[in-house]
């Protein structure tokens, strides 16, 4: 049994317009099915209005889909009982592209973390505040981070640190919605890095959503493109998306350029190293 099963999946956003009271629907995503398998990564790569957003808020238990239905380990997110529900929220985590807006301001390093280990885990004072420094040593960080605030962070640090919430219950899934689009190139390699030894420390499998190609590229185990909100292809393996004929995969490998100007082909598969 795949550990996430995404079925014939279909949603609209509907509105009416000024004078006119007829619904507008807008069709944001088309009959998209998927798998995600225990300990992997899918990429799923899309170009801004594809729909990415809205897929992972419908994954996430956030937006229940007009049609299709929302597997994990088995269960439908939308019409299970509520422990059952519990255990997904437990197990199925996330990390948002923004950093700031992801915590509250008002908290330490030290309470973001703690807070699902005090939604789910009975933990003394002391035992509680050992995890939250291991958890800050695994991802880069130290003691000494525990009782700054998020302005003390640069925006790589303070996302270290909503990994490390996202990690502290050791969850099966960790959906990264645009994780390091906001972070300059280096920040971002070294993020990837991290995320790819957690993932092979921790047994953990990502949904990776991105448009960032090299990025997706470089930590995904599969690759899929969404276009207009259909999934137009899913490749089980990064040779194939690179030698994909597909129209649209072309021009999304053809964006890419190689970090020096010498070796910027359009042609050379290095360009995505």
């Amino acid at each position: 049994m795949s550990l996430l099963q995404v079925k014939q999946v279909n949603h609209s956003y509907h509105s009416k317009k000024f004078f006119n009271w007829k619904d507008q629907s807008n069709n944001v995503l088309h009959d998209i099915s998927f798998t995600i398998e225990e300990g992997t990564c899918l990429g799923l790569i899309g170009t801004s209005g594809a729909g990415k957003s809205t897929l992972g808020k419908v994954i996430l238990g956030i937006q229940p889909p007009e049609q299709g239905q929302i597997l994990f380990q088995g269960h439908d997110i939308y019409r299970s009982d509520k422990m059952t529900q519990r255990n997904i929220r437990r197990n199925l985590q996330v990390v948002f592209q923004d950093s700031y807006s992801s915590v509250n301001p008002r908290l330490t390093a030290e309470q973001i973390i703690s807070e699902p280990l005090e939604n789910y885990e009975k933990l003394t004072i002391a035992e509680q505040r050992s995890l939250v420094i291991s958890l800050l040593e695994r991802v880069g960080l130290s003691e000494k981070d525990l009782n700054k605030y998020p302005n003390q962070f640069s925006g790589g640090q303070l996302q270290r640190i909503n990994i490390a919430r996202a990690i502290a219950l050791k969850p099966k899934l960790i959906v990264l919605d645009e994780s390091v689009s906001s972070l300059d190139m280096v920040t971002q390699s070294l993020i990837l890095e991290l995320l790819k030894e957690l993932k092979e420390d921790y047994g953990l499998s990502y949904l990776f959503i991105t448009h960032n190609i090299k990025a997706a590229f470089s930590i995904s185990d599969r690759l899929g493109v969404l276009e207009k909100g259909e999934l137009i292809e899913l490749y089980d393996s990064k040779d194939e998306f690179f030698y994909s004929k597909n129209p649209v995969i072309l021009q999304l490998r053809d964006s890419i350029l190689a970090e020096h100007p010498r070796f910027r082909s359009i042609t050379r598969r290095e360009n995505f190293a």
